[in-house]
């Protein structure tokens, strides 16, 4: 066990000496200036860019920021839409898969069109290569599509009043190309020299050691695996996700995949320091991301590793940990952490079933989709915080007495509705979802693969990872039905546009006010202090709209153990 701890600070360590220095790298992209891979991509680039006839010179205000977003987002929808319906027809289909139907298609293209890849088929069974291969495709627009969103709100603080804030199509291309492409191929490199396959072959026949011969599904899963965690994307090239010995084949792997979604999230923190010139900020949020993380981490890893104590009662040794639904070359340790990574970060792939996670491990699975704001999805997390912010900078300024302002611009009233009404959408989406749920058993009820209370938490889970744009789920669950499909259908699409349409509407309404400098009476808001005022903001948030519901699911469940 001891080895196993080790490994996981190692991973953690990495991933935070790795995302210093690429923080400082997306700055220089998004900021226009030359780094090394300047010769590589800059031709590649000008390709695009004269093809759709996008002049990269033009400047947008916030509104053509979201208008430009929008319209990308629905045209890659109805192309999903039309390749998944139509795939059984298509090339590329060696296993001979059949077109999805249209409410399994439409959940599929919505949750991989918005970062979340909630998956309700089996990726081997489910999907042509043609069909994977524009998932794959979402997965990099998807992540381009959040990174580009915060590059808004770096540009919205870096200048003292404007309303130009660059250009969509150029903060979106550049994130593809210059960060997540060449983060991609250095991790789909290890996968492949570790045994993840690459190739376009159908189903292998194998004799096992029993004498038997079964097909084995492979393809092109080393690409799609790679860019499913370095873009928080978390969907599955095979059904059991990165807990298949083909996606994830051995610890390094494994530790290679927990790096490569965790280092984005954390590096967009130190670049937004870089680009605006405030590194104590970017240090103050890290800070407070780091501090959530870990109060809810290391209860996992302890939780996991502890075991069952119900099977402990049983005179079954239990050393190895809770090991129900978790790979024995992984281990119970590991399997924790990810839990957690995955879904603080919005990632969603697995490489343990979390429905076989214990009680409370998953209620910590869950609210770290329900605050949605540790570190977050690559983009997105920047924005989840940033509204926080502005509630907190809101509520410090009353108690002091002086106007809110945060950068050198007063945050009034408008501001104020609108990171409110953001930050009460995610709970209202979750907790009407899983009431209606629970309200209509006719849908519901033949779904569940287990009664009471772990039923209620399966349903839950189910919303709160649509919500959050995660994608993993508690897979007791039988989600392949018309309810579940249109229903986190739209969870996912409100969920996914209204979080990044508030705070870069709150940035672009900032940006374009007169500059207030610092002065004596200004509320500092890079200090200690304040990120606990920031982390308290998050905490009765999350308190005061899950621990209801939480206790008749998971924290129910534990009490039932003893």
């Amino acid at each position: 066990m001891n080895t196993e701890i080790l490994g996981i600070i190692v991973m953690f360590t990495l991933s935070v000496l790795l995302a210093i220095p690429l923080g400082k790298y997306i700055a220089k992209v998004y900021g226009g200036e030359k780094t090394l891979l300047d010769p590589i991509f800059s031709p590649i680039e000008r390709i695009f860019y004269k093809i759709s006839g996008i002049n990269t010179q033009t400047e947008m205000n916030w509104k053509q920021h979201m208008v430009a977003l929008l319209t990308i987002n629905m045209v890659w929808f109805l192309l999903g839409m039309l390749i998944l319906m139509t795939q059984g027809s298509l090339p590329l289909n060696p296993d001979k898969n059949p077109s999805m139907s249209a409410d399994l298609a439409f959940n599929t293209v919505i949750s991989f069109v918005v970062n979340c890849n909630l998956q309700h088929y089996s990726g081997e069974t489910g999907l042509s290569y043609i069909g994977q291969f524009w998932l794959m495709f979402l997965q990099f627009v998807s992540a381009g599509t959040g990174m580009a969103a915060a590059a808004v709100i770096f540009r919205a603080f870096r200048d003292k009043s404007t309303t130009k804030l660059g250009n969509f199509y150029n903060f979106f291309v550049k994130s593809c190309t210059r960060i997540l492409l060449p983060v991609s191929f250095v991790i789909a490199i290890i996968l492949v020299f570790e045994g993840t396959p690459m190739t376009f072959e159908g189903k292998d026949t194998i004799t096992t050691l029993q004498g038997e011969t079964v097909e084995v599904s492979r393809g092109p899963a080393a690409a799609f695996v790679a860019i499913k965690h370095v873009g928080t994307n978390g969907g599955g090239f095979f059904g059991a996700n990165s807990s298949h010995p083909f996606e994830n084949p051995s610890y390094l792997t494994n530790m290679a995949e927990m790096i490569g979604q965790l280092i984005i999230p954390m590096a967009m923190v130190f670049a937004l320091g870089y680009f605006i010139g405030r590194r104590k900020l970017s240090l103050m949020i890290f800070g407070v991301m780091t501090a959530g993380f870990l109060i809810l981490a290391i209860p996992n890893i302890n939780m996991e590793m502890n075991g069952n104590p119900a099977i402990a009662e049983m005179g079954i040794d239990n050393s190895p940990g809770a090991m129900e639904g978790k790979e024995i070359r992984l281990g119970a340790p590991a399997s924790g952490f990810w839990s957690i990574v995955t879904t603080v970060i919005s990632t969603g792939s697995v490489n343990s079933m979390h429905d076989s996670s214990m009680p409370l491990s998953g209620m910590n699975e869950m609210l770290a989709m329900m605050i949605n704001s540790f570190y977050g999805g690559v983009g997105v997390g920047i924005l989840n915080f940033f509204v926080f912010i502005i509630i907190a900078v809101f509520i410090s300024g009353l108690m002091v007495g002086r106007t809110p302002e945060f950068l050198g611009k007063k945050v009034e009233a408008r501001e104020i509705k609108i990171a409110m009404i953001i930050a009460l959408l995610h709970p209202f989406l979750i907790l009407a979802g899983t009431a209606l749920a629970a309200a209509l058993p006719q849908y519901t009820t033949e779904t569940l693969n287990n009664p009471g209370f772990h039923g209620l938490s399966e349903m839950l889970y189910e919303y709160t990872s649509a919500s959050a744009n995660n994608g993993s789920g508690f897979e007791g669950l039988g989600d392949n039905t018309l309810w579940w499909n249109i229903s986190t259908g739209f969870v996912l699409i409100l969920g996914r546009f209204l979080p990044i349409i508030g705070p870069v509407a709150i940035a672009g309404l900032l940006a374009r006010k007169r500059y207030i400098p610092e002065s004596d009476g200004t509320l500092k808001t890079d200090t200690v202090t304040f990120g606990l005022m920031v982390f308290a903001v998050i905490a009765i948030v999350a308190a005061l709209a899950f621990f209801p519901v939480l206790t008749l699911g998971p924290i129910a469940e534990y009490f039932s153990l003893y």
